[in-house]
């Protein structure tokens, strides 16, 4: 039996636990006054006002042709934009469409990026049907929308006459969907930036971690034969089969602190009538803990193997890429902590922005999108919504058209609390 004293203390801690978690308090450099600010004010009352010509802007885009690799439309679009905004545009040699609005000097510099393509080929049809608030396409949310945001966010700054002390990148990135090869080559060859902020992700929620992401395609080989003289001889098929089988079964938590794999394709054999040379599969395996992601990747790769070797066929492991975890949430308490979090959070709040499902967290230490490679290389870098939407990399794709006005003025918000500068604003902000 427990001590009546030992009891009372132990309910006593347990009443306080929740209470003391609420204490949690986070710097933020939001000032609530801001809004009031008459520059500000007339800021938020033009996008308000251009609000239909966003609208149909990021219909046009959304009908582009965009596939990752293919991003040359879009891109010549938005060059095209920022030249109109006064701007010198720059392409690299992966496509990114780069423009910097200048500071005066002696501020942060911010790099938003928002990226240009699609999973879809060129050729799926993108004609954006709309249904009251609704508009139904692919691609219309994912990420198409926020391009749109973006050049909505340097248009008001043009017209309101915005200033900054830090220089202002603007980037529209490319090869997002397969790997966020255009932010990754922006990071490694550019200045890197104080801030960076990516509208890309879930409305009313700030990503400021990193997803590792690792794909691999794993390829049987054999030297095939006619399907009458098949009978017992060794065939990549069953290595598939049981490898794929055996990976399914592994056993590790799931996110957001576990892990997830998926086999994403499945492909081989060129006629009916023969055992076929060559299949593979492929994985998709993410995880923001990089001890687990790499334990993860491999034991799939000694799994793998082992089937090869248990049904006689040969195997091939290439290596699509290797995008490295920013780390679990306790890893990451240095970056919530950073003013660049909370801001977005009490914005979002300020804005009415809601993260959606009852219990769904305003921060949260994953992401998977062009703020990882500045995560993994500790730039203070978040996601933040572009639009409502749901049904990404799917046919059915739709996003809230309304939805991308309060998005857009986040991005603006964001921009102008840290253009003079990074501070907090007294008193810390406490999180639920």
């Amino acid at each position: 039996m427990i001590p009546t004293r030992v009891f009372a203390a132990a309910v006593a801690l347990c009443l306080a636990s929740p209470l003391a978690a609420q204490q949690t308090t986070y710097p933020s450099s939001w000032d609530p006054k801001l809004m009031e600010r008459p520059d500000v004010k007339s800021a938020l009352g033009m996008i308000e006002k251009n609000y239909p010509q966003q609208l149909d802007e990021w219909i046009r885009l959304t009908e582009m042709p965009g596939k990752s690799g293919q991003e040359q439309v879009r891109g010549a679009y938005v060059k095209s934009v920022f030249e109109k905004e006064g701007l010198k545009p720059t392409i690299d040699s992966i496509g990114n469409v780069i423009a910097v609005r200048k500071g005066t000097g002696g501020g942060p510099t911010i790099a938003i990026m928002a990226h240009i393509d699609v999973v879809f080929p060129n050729e799926t049809v993108k004609k954006v049907r709309r249904s009251g608030d609704t508009l139904f396409a692919p691609g219309v949310g994912d990420n198409t929308a926020s391009v749109a945001n973006m050049l909505a966010t340097l248009r008001t700054m043009n017209a309101t006459t915005f200033t900054s002390k830090g220089d202002i990148i603007f980037i529209a990135t490319t090869q997002e969907e397969v790997g966020l090869r255009g932010a990754e080559y922006w990071l490694r060859t550019n200045a890197r930036p104080d801030l960076l902020i990516v509208p890309d992700g879930s409305y009313g929620s700030v990503a400021y971690g990193a997803l590792g992401i690792y794909w691999t395609k794993f390829v049987f080989t054999s030297p095939g034969g006619h399907t009458l003289a098949s009978r017992g001889r060794p065939t990549p098929v069953r290595a598939l089969a049981a490898a794929i089988d055996r990976l399914y079964k592994l056993e590790f938590p799931a996110l957001p602190n576990g892990a997830v794999l998926n086999i994403g394709q499945v492909s081989g054999g060129n006629i009916y009538n023969a055992v076929p040379q060559e299949l593979y599969f492929t994985v998709d395996l993410r995880s923001s803990d990089p001890v687990l992601l790499d334990s993860l990747d491999r034991t799939i790769v000694r799994v793998t193997k082992a089937v090869a070797e248990e049904y006689k066929v040969g195997l091939r492991v290439e290596v699509e890429q290797k995008n490295q975890a920013g780390g679990t949430e306790k890893q990451l308490e240095g970056a919530r902590a950073h003013p660049l979090v909370q801001t977005a959070v009490d914005i979002n709040r300020a804005l009415g922005m809601s993260a959606g499902m009852p219990g769904a967290q305003e921060a949260v230490a994953t992401g998977a999108t062009d703020a990882n490679p500045g995560v993994v290389r500790k730039i203070p870098s978040i996601a933040i919504g572009g639009s409502k939407a749901n049904g990404a990399h799917q046919l059915q794709e739709y996003a809230i058209a309304s939805s991308a006005l309060p998005s857009t003025k986040l991005l603006y918000l964001l921009t102008a609390t840290f253009a003079d500068g990074i501070k907090v604003v007294p008193p810390a902000k406490i999180v639920p």
